[in-house]
């Protein structure tokens, strides 16, 4: 019998999508499922993983790609649920059958539990929140696998800000599958207002993408601007100069100023960073332009 809790949330769910318009052209949907995690205090709790999928028409079997949300500096209850349709859509039109979690802590379903809080600015640890995503995204990953209409063979991981730097951390775990991972912005700690381009302990977070380096396989291509009010290019570059000196494999771009902010580019420049990412879809042996689908 289903716990009762389990009922209400799963009402809440089928109510929230009622209450929004699916994209229909992309073939959108929810679905969630149940992980456990730890936070940075050593405290484990499940909690409720909300998966927006998108893919294209047809049996498939499609690529999969996991699309991992940034983290709110004010209110991590806003989105209710994360769903980048437009971006979303520029992979789907390349045949990919994009599933985007809201992570634990995140969302509508957002509770005290927050596994991905790094600490205070003067003792940031990041190790943490980095295990707690990435097992949710690994368990994500699995569920994606799955799905009939699925390739398992052939994973591509993207994240922004956070998810960027989780995206990370995830592909250093070396999935089954996984041929690829983009990086757009990430990282932990910054904050525009206080420290504009300067993040709390950039040498600790360095320190962690030294750690990824040392084990991630896939190949990676990490997308950052000059005017990124989070994490300045001093920082950018130097991150990207540990992971690759460590063993990584990453291209670097730093992309000309985009509006008052760069971090925004993947949320607001679709049109900048595509052909960016598309050189790279095709170095990895996938389409670089929209494709017809199930025909």
């Amino acid at each position: 019998m289903r716990h009762p809790l389990f009922l209400v949330a799963a009402c809440c769910l089928a109510a929230s999508v009622q209450a929004q318009q699916l994209a229909q052209d992309i073939n959108e949907e929810v679905s969630s499922i149940d992980v456990t995690v730890k936070d940075l205090y050593g405290k484990q709790e499940s909690g409720k993983v909300v998966i927006t999928q998108f893919k294209p028409a047809g049996p498939g079997p499609f690529p999969i790609l996991i699309l991992n949300h940034g983290r709110s500096p004010t209110n991590r209850r806003d989105p209710p649920r994360f769903r980048y349709t437009k971006q979303a859509r520029y992979f789907v039109e390349r045949g990919f059958a994009v599933f985007e979690p809201t992570r634990i802590g995140y969302g509508e379903f957002s509770t005290q539990f927050d596994p991905e809080d790094s600490g205070g600015c003067n003792n940031k640890d990041f190790g943490p929140m980095a295990k707690a995503a990435s097992t949710e995204i690994l368990a994500v990953l699995d569920y994606a696998k799955r799905q009939p209409y699925a390739d398992p063979r052939r994973v591509l991981l993207v994240g922004q800000s956070v998810g960027g730097y989780t995206t990370v951390a995830t592909a250093a775990q070396n999935p089954d599958g996984l041929v690829g991972a983009i990086n757009f912005a990430g990282g932990s700690g910054g904050d525009p207002v206080a420290r504009p381009g300067n993040p709390c302990q950039p040498n600790r977070l360095e320190d962690m993408y030294v750690s990824f380096g040392k084990v991630a396989k896939a190949p990676m291509l990490w997308i950052y601007t000059e005017n990124d009010l989070y994490f300045g290019p001093k920082h950018s570059k130097s991150w990207h100069e540990a992971f690759v000196k460590a063993g990584g494999k990453a291209e670097y771009h730093l992309l000309p100023p985009f509006a008052k902010n760069g971090h925004t580019l993947f949320s607001s420049g679709v049109e900048i960073w595509a052909p960016v990412v598309s050189e790279f879809l095709v170095k990895l042996g996938f389409p670089g332009e929209p494709v017809k689908m199930g025909e």
